[in-house]
């Protein structure tokens, strides 16, 4: 519950401390896991001091039991084991500290390690971290790699000896950290956040050389498998051989079965890379060969045609031809011209003969009303009616007498 507090009325650091002992041991007991990192079984000592660690959290607590708790299981258990513990928390108030007391020890074993492994496998498939849609490409020539191993392992050595024998040129950014043990799993979640965060590293080797699936444990880890899924930057996993791969082999965009095989798989080999680019040259060559000489081929064939090897002959063979045509052209279009204007002047004749003009020149004339009406009846005029009297060479005017 709440308490009330003020400047004017704090609580005695006595009371805060007993306050939060009252809230600790109204937890009850409760099943903890975590991996011993310090054991102290003094002699004759009838209390066995132990520290609890949480590996993916970098979290540790103390832990004591009786003499006779921890004897059970002795043989099986010592610093580094992962274990079960039945503990009450306990708050010490004159020191301020939290300890567990230990009722019960039970050591983790590989097979219940293994069951665990394989529900965190199953659910961190389920979220996606594993999907090969997810997985990112390896440059085909990185400039710089990065590198998590331990420090003067033989995985450091296998990787740096065999990427600068397969191309000298290449740079490495080594992160030397804790590969087993309480403190394996922070460091390498560090050192990979450090290198992601490197802008020139273009891939980053997780190294280490085969080991028990305890030691490969913080391989594992849902921490680092998550940091391992989050990174912008290609990653491939190198954990050794084992049966039973580490959860970081599923996450990272490419697995190597051993740190020298990440080493050719990150890196191409020069030698390599020369013979590819000679026999390209090779193939480029035998195919411009090729080209020019089908081309040259063609053109042979081309230039060896009649209307290419003497272009003029065609022409002087077809002039006599032309010409013989455009004589003929020009009598036919004399005759029809001829023929035609002889058709003209007789429709010209004829035309003239019928027209009304020439009527009127032998001597008739055209009566017209004052409305232009031609008369063609004597009894469509009447007497001293005014006509309009059209002849050959003009008009005048008339009026009827009757």
């Amino acid at each position: 519950m709440a308490v009330n507090t003020s400047p004017e009325s704090p609580l005695p650091v006595g009371e805060v401390s007993r306050l939060i002992g009252g809230w600790i041991d109204r937890l009850g007991a409760v099943w903890v896991e975590g991996q011993i990192t310090q054991l102290s079984r003094r002699p004759g000592a009838g209390v066995v001091f132990l520290t609890l660690r949480d590996p993916s959290y970098d979290i540790s607590v103390s832990v004591t039991c009786y003499r006779q708790v921890f004897d059970a299981v002795a043989d099986v258990v010592s610093e580094g084991a992962r274990v079960v513990v039945l503990a009450k928390p306990e708050w010490y108030a004159p020191r301020g500290q939290l300890s567990l007391r230990a009722a019960e020890i039970r050591p983790v074993g590989v097979g219940e390690l293994l069951a665990r492994l394989e529900q965190l496998k199953k659910a961190l498939t389920r979220e996606g971290l594993f999907a090969p849609e997810r997985k990112k490409p390896l440059p085909f020539l990185p400039q710089l790699v990065g590198l998590v191993c331990g420090r003067a392992s033989a995985a450091e050595r296998d990787v740096l000896e065999n990427a600068r024998h397969r191309w000298p040129a290449v740079r490495f950014e080594v992160r030397n950290v804790a590969v087993q043990g309480v403190h394996a799993v922070p460091q390498v979640v560090q050192a990979v956040k450090e290198l992601d965060a490197i802008e020139d590293v273009d891939v980053i080797i997780v190294a280490r050389g085969g080991g028990s699936v305890e030691d490969l444990l913080p391989f594992s880890d849902e921490q680092l498998i998550r940091t391992v899924a989050q990174c912008r930057t290609p990653v491939v996993s190198a954990i050794g051989h084992e049966p039973d791969n580490p959860l970081l082999d599923h996450v990272a965009d490419v697995r190597a079965s051993t740190p020298t095989d990440a080493a050719k798989k990150v890196v191409p080999d020069v030698g390599e890379e020369y013979e590819r680019v000679r026999l390209l040259r090779d193939r480029a060559r035998r195919c411009v060969a090729a080209l020019v000489e089908r081309e040259e081929r063609g053109l042979a064939h081309a230039l060896a045609r009649p209307s290419i090897e003497d272009p003029h002959r065609m022409i002087d063979e077809r002039a006599d031809h032309v010409a013989d045509l455009l004589d003929r052209g020009r009598r036919c279009l004399r005759h029809q011209l001829d023929r035609a204007d002889s058709e003209l002047t007789h429709t010209h004749a004829r035309v003239v003969a019928l027209s009304p003009a020439a009527t009127l020149k032998r001597g008739y004339a055209v009566l017209q009303k004052a409305d232009g009406h031609a008369v063609r009846d004597p009894g469509e005029v009447t007497s001293g009616e005014p006509l309009r009297a059209r002849v050959s060479e003009g008009e005048f005017s008339v009026r009827v007498d009757t």
